[in-house]
């Protein structure tokens, strides 16, 4: 059968398996749409700005396990979807993106509206195409797809040229498909662990040490076997979180900057850590020479390039988290360490949060609310990124993968809005809980548009202190409370949201709270944005400054 390219392409997106295509039309992707008009079986979500469309296909993927995709046009739509595909990168989130180029007889000339994507996008996509040939048009989707999706996930960018997508060509599907030199080791070293169960054997203080590479390999469930089997307590990071149930007496929450105290303990305290799907990043390590200064590291990653990259492991293990993990616990017997839990257990006693009194809502009591009130739904949390982040990260457990959604390792403001449309729109049956901040909201809040167009009931919960936070938290510690640049004046956050036709709450006591969360639960056509107003100059704690060890954390 021939068709146009862009009808090729919208065939072999049905093939994919997908549902959902989130995007911004522009002239240089006309055909495509065109083509996308006769398919129901593909729904597109319209956003209001690229970059949108990216963050949403990540939030998608991050809560479906799925690949998401994102459209946008050549040039400016194009390089809008940067920030997003950056995001996408840093913590492996497996994203399709495809944009739309300039006739291939103009390429090169600057022409209107190009755009060297691919050369732009190679440092932040694990991989990108430019199609000048539309009848590799089959081949190179079905590869982006399972490059994307495969070994460690990441952002894969397609770039079509107008008349590729144009072009009469015979439709086909590779079922089979063979890239070479690219062959991802699922399969961990036997010899290697061997070694690992070993010294899990022997450890009298051993510590696992979880990355978002558990969720991401489907291992929750064989690191809860391993973790139980041999009594070993689990930290975990931003990233990890909701891959051990964090209301499991093993789980010792989130390590590194503004971990638990009694995590941070642990890893300057143990003597065996069990890096899994992580990669030893510096808000997790604090000062380099001095992590886990007692500790034999085994690390576990699918990526090869990851170890040894911040941290030399006594034993490394290349391989899929699940399947290496699966492999181990065949190994090993059932064992206590009973000392060393008790010594945790003291360290959890030592040193309790404690928080100012205001007349004005407390952070911490704002989000232990909202948890009080939905720990019985079934939830999905996404957070934008700073103050509020890390409040949600210490506040709100999670007990089960992909119930967390949270830019960790780009950092991105702007994320979370978008990105809880793409975990409602592919989670519909759940409830979408977004926590963000009076910054970062209006970085993407043209997206309550798109949230408020689809009917979809997110509940959106603003820490609206004034203040860039998470900054001003820094400028106090870091620079004698010099503020510069970071206090903020904000309209009315509740009526910028009606304005947009979403509900929209100011609160600024108990009660009001209370009312607010019941409200917002009720909801179920459309999103409310709850302007929580918070004491101005609360800080996270405990907070390791940077550059300084997991063991000089500032307590309060």
């Amino acid at each position: 059968m021939r068709m146009k390219g862009a009808q090729v392409l919208v065939e072999l997106l049905k093939k994919e398996g997908v549902e959902f295509i989130f995007g911004y039309p522009g002239g240089a992707v006309l055909d495509i749409y065109d083509a996308l008009f006769d398919t129901p079986e593909i729904r597109h979500i319209l956003v209001r700005h690229e970059q949108g469309a990216a963050h949403a296909a990540d939030g998608y993927a991050r809560t479906t396990g799925k690949v998401g995709v994102c459209i946008a046009t050549s040039g400016p739509g194009a390089t809008n979807l940067v920030t997003g595909l950056a995001t996408a990168y840093m913590d492996s989130i497996p994203i399709v993106a495809l944009t739309g180029q300039v006739f291939t007889h103009l390429i090169g000339k600057d022409s209107f509206q190009e755009a060297d994507t691919t050369g732009i996008t190679m440092p932040i996509t694990k991989h990108n195409f430019l199609v000048t040939r539309a009848e590799d048009l089959p081949y190179v989707i079905r590869e982006a797809f399972y490059i994307a999706s495969s070994g460690r996930p990441g952002p894969v960018l397609v770039d079509l040229p107008r008349d590729v997508q144009q072009k009469m060509i015979e439709l086909v599907y590779p079922e089979k498909i063979k890239i070479p030199g690219y062959r991802p080791t699922y399969k961990g070293h036997a010899k290697q662990i061997k070694l690992a169960a070993e010294a899990i054997g022997e450890a009298k203080r051993p510590l696992l040490y979880v990355g978002g590479g558990v969720i991401a390999s489907g291992a929750s469930e064989v690191l809860f076997e391993l973790a139980t089997k041999a009594d070993i307590p689990v930290v975990h990071t931003l990233m990890g979180k909701g891959a051990f149930p964090e209301s499991h007496p093993l789980s010792l929450g989130m390590l590194g900057m503004h971990g638990t105290y009694w995590a941070n303990k642990a890893v300057m305290r143990c003597d065996l850590l069990i890096a899994v799907g992580a990669r030893f990043d510096d808000r997790v390590t604090g000062k380099l020479d001095t992590f886990a200064p007692h500790a034999r590291i085994i690390h576990i990653d699918i990526d090869p390039a990851e170890i040894g990259k911040n941290v030399k492991p006594h034993i490394p293990i290349v391989g899929d988290a699940r399947m290496v993990l699966a492999e181990i616990v065949k190994r090993l017997e059932p064992m206590t360490h009973p000392e060393w839990r008790e010594e945790i257990e003291q360290w959890k006693k030592e040193y309790t949060p404690k928080y100012r009194q205001s007349e004005k809502l407390l952070p911490h009591h704002v989000i232990e609310r909202i948890y009080e009130k939905t720990k019985h739904l079934d939830t999905i949390v996404v957070t934008d990124v700073g103050q509020h982040q890390m409040w949600a990260a210490q506040k709100y457990p999670r007990e089960k993968p992909r119930t967390w959604a949270s830019s960790g390792g780009l950092g991105t403001m702007g994320y979370g809005l978008p990105a809880s449309i793409g975990a409602q729109v592919g989670n519909p049956d759940k409830t979408v809980i977004l926590i963000s901040g009076d910054g970062s909201i209006f970085m993407k809040i043209q997206e309550l548009v798109t949230a408020v167009n689809y009917c979809l009931p997110i509940k959106i919960f603003v820490m609206n202190n004034e203040f860039l936070g998470m900054v001003r938290q820094w400028q106090g510690c870091l620079y004698r409370g010099r503020y510069s640049c970071t206090r903020l004046v904000n309209p009315d956050i509740a009526r910028v949201a009606q304005a947009f036709g979403a509900v929209g709450i100011s609160v600024t006591t108990k009660d009001e709270l209370d009312r607010a969360i019941d409200e917002a639960l009720k909801a179920q056509d459309r999103p409310v944005l709850v302007d929580c107003h918070i004491e101005e100059e609360e800080n996270v704690l405990p907070f390791v400054p940077p550059g300084k060890s997991l063991d000089e954390m500032i307590l309060e």
